[in-house]
């Protein structure tokens, strides 16, 4: 797919791996909407880049048609990469007793209900503009994490959020292929993100070196890459692909 010219929503766009997918995306001549919680992150971003930015939760239906009729401002809507996520740690039971069940329903409504809200909210608008090559009108990039398959100690919540995404990928692929459109996930193993860098050198440090190779941390700029070579390549559908160095989690 062409993205010179078509819109993109980038969610969980002012910072990390969101920043560095809408700076590629735009790079490739896609005009993007920055949306982040955090506006003035947003505002950033979208000003770095030219693009316009909103803010909003991922969970709200109004924010994110907000944000599409922004993108569709700027020309046909074509993509939305889904980047927005919380990851807090807790164990099933931990000092203060059992896992607190709000908790849990946040990180699921954040990472597994907000991708899903961007998902049917995009694929409406992106199934409405006109067909290109093969039919195609556009593409759909979920983030997960490799958590989903080997969470940790004290990712339940988190691991269970991503599992979702995970198991939503081909249904809905299957699902909008009468409309053209894609649905791809990225999972993600362990990305210098500012998550990370606010962690010490030498756990930064431990953590780079769990990969099989290279032997450090995932860039943003390379999740970036895959996000632009997915849209690109129009027989990449329905598919969660590991970004992660070979990394298996340990429990711990």
């Amino acid at each position: 797919m062409e993205l010179r010219g078509a819109a993109a929503l980038v969610t969980g766009g002012g910072s990390g791996l969101g920043a560095a997918a809408a700076e590629r995306l735009a790079a490739a001549g896609a005009r993007v909407v920055v949306m982040d919680l955090n506006a003035e992150a947003a505002a950033s971003v979208a000003a770095r880049i030219g693009g316009a930015a909103a803010s909003g939760d991922v969970t709200d239906p109004a924010a994110v048609e907000a944000a599409l009729d922004a993108a569709k401002a700027l020309g046909p809507v074509r993509m939305a990469v889904s980047c927005a996520g919380i990851a807090p740690a807790s164990r099933i039971i931990g000092r203060n007793g059992a896992h607190d069940l709000a908790l849990f329903a946040r990180v699921i409504g954040v990472n597994l209900i907000g991708t899903f809200n961007v998902l049917r909210l995009a694929a409406a608008r992106i199934a409405q503009e006109e067909p290109l090559a093969d039919g195609e009108r556009g593409v759909i990039v979920n983030t997960a994490s490799i958590a989903a398959y080997e969470g940790q100690i004290g990712q339940v919540a988190y691991a269970a959020s991503k599992g979702g995404v995970v198991g939503l990928t081909l249904p809905a692929a299957r699902d909008l292929a009468r409309s053209g459109v894609r649905v791809v996930t990225i999972a993600p193993g362990l990305m210098h993100t500012p998550m990370i860098e606010g962690l010490p050198q030498e756990v930064q440090d431990a953590l780079g070196a769990q990969p099989l190779f290279p032997k450090r941390l995932g860039r943003p700029e390379e999740f970036a890459e895959l996000v632009a070579w997915i849209a690109a390549n129009p027989l990449m559908n329905g598919e969660v692909i590991r970004l992660d160095g070979a990394l298996r989690l340990p429990p711990a």
